[in-house]
């Protein structure tokens, strides 16, 4: 008779296609919104003049509680998760935040420049809080009373401020460049976010095959700071993502905003930083440029090929080993996957799409992988071609 580990070992086999799923989350940058009722009067504003209006925003200090709700068109993970490894803190991070890639949440938010932030997660009577100040990073989940500890890295500042264009009309000139006849980028009317006027910026893939209907960002019509993010889907339905200030306040808030001390009886946990950990902190916009494609995926190692370009850019992997046979799956993860996947053929054979309401991937039998955020008949018509 197989053991419990057995067990868990031959069905996390049948998981691992179901962590393509955890792609979307890497191609959304979540920036705050959540639009109100209200068509505000504003000055008459373009595209160009719009980004020019974010690249020069110098918000330095805002507090504020904002909700966000994001649906992947995914069935529930209860109970084919697995269990955090031995020894681990439940205020580590890299696993809590995970949370925020499903359902709708509740949080508070407040910042005092590049070195003090904090995040609280509101969940019914529980909290937990991720504080940076200054050269410590605090995270405290008050349900287990236990709080993790690491140092903040530093020093990559001044070299991606190197890199951005140098005024905010040369970052709206790439921007727009980049855009090419991929993308249309326009100013969709106005609206009241948080109280407050704000513009909205549309982007939109020109390219068919995408599973982008648009991405939508409310701008506040008197600071330039986002306030507001929607990523729609061509499936229709809930937003894949609706995340948005409720109240927003623009003033420096409370030194002691940001103090930390562990709580008496705490379990305290010390973590390494992980070198690449806090990439892209200082990019901004980083969440939005990767949404038209993969770009760091360029296949040079021979381990990924990249077809196409724009919003229709798919990362081809091979495996070299035949796909798991999902029918041979534990019953429990075989009703997952069946709930997820859909058995295609072409002329490349036959394999299963894993499908998202933004990211796809096609595992073929023969062990590829098309992973995009495309269309599944776009990544059948990729596999068809034999790139």
């Amino acid at each position: 008779m197989a053991t419990n580990e057995n067990r868990q070992r031959k069905a996390s086999r049948y998981v691992v296609p179901v962590a393509v799923a955890g792609v979307a989350a890497a191609t959304i940058g979540l920036v705050p919104a959540l639009a109100a009722s209200g068509d505000p009067d504003l000055p008459q504003i373009t595209a160009q003049q719009l980004i020019e209006k974010i690249a020069a925003s110098d918000t330095q200090t805002l507090s504020g509680t904002f909700k966000i709700s994001t649906d992947l068109g995914l069935p529930s993970f209860a109970g084919l998760l697995p269990a955090a490894p031995a020894g681990s803190s439940s205020a580590d991070p890299a696993d809590r935040l995970t949370q925020l890639v499903s359902g709708s949440h509740t949080l508070r938010l407040a910042a005092d420049g590049p070195d003090r932030q904090k995040l609280t997660l509101l969940d019914g009577s529980d909290e937990y809080s991720l504080i940076h100040n200054g050269n410590d990073v605090w995270a405290y989940d008050s349900k287990s009373n236990e709080v993790f500890h690491e140092k903040a890295e530093g020093g990559k500042g001044a070299k991606a401020e190197k890199e951005l264009p140098g005024t905010p009309k040369e970052l709206a000139d790439e921007v727009l460049k980049a855009a090419g006849d991929t993308t249309s980028i326009t100013v969709g009317g106005t609206a009241k976010v948080a109280g407050r006027d704000a513009y909205q910026l549309v982007i939109k893939p020109k390219q068919s095959g995408s599973t982008v209907e648009s991405v939508k960002i409310s701008v506040d019509a008197k600071t330039g700071t986002p306030l507001k993010f929607t990523l729609a889907s061509v499936s229709g339905g809930k937003p894949v993502v609706d995340a948005g200030f409720t109240k927003v306040d623009f003033a420096k808030p409370d030194a002691s905003t940001f103090a930390f001390k562990a709580p008496k009886g705490a379990k305290v946990t010390e973590g390494a930083a992980e070198k690449g950990a806090h990439e892209g902190a200082d990019k901004p916009f980083g969440g939005l440029a990767d949404l038209g494609g993969f770009g760091g995926l360029d296949g040079k190692d021979g381990s990924v090929n990249v077809i196409g370009e724009g919003w229709t850019t798919i990362a081809k992997l091979d495996s070299g080993a035949p796909a798991p046979k999902t029918d041979e799956a534990p019953k429990e993860v075989q009703g997952f996957l069946d709930a997820l996947g859909d058995k295609v053929s072409g002329k490349f054979g036959s394999g299963t799409v894993f499908k998202t309401k933004i990211v796809n991937a096609l595992m073929t039998d023969d062990g590829k992988v098309y992973v995009g955020a495309v269309t599944p008949q776009t990544l059948v018509d990729a596999a068809n071609s034999g790139k």
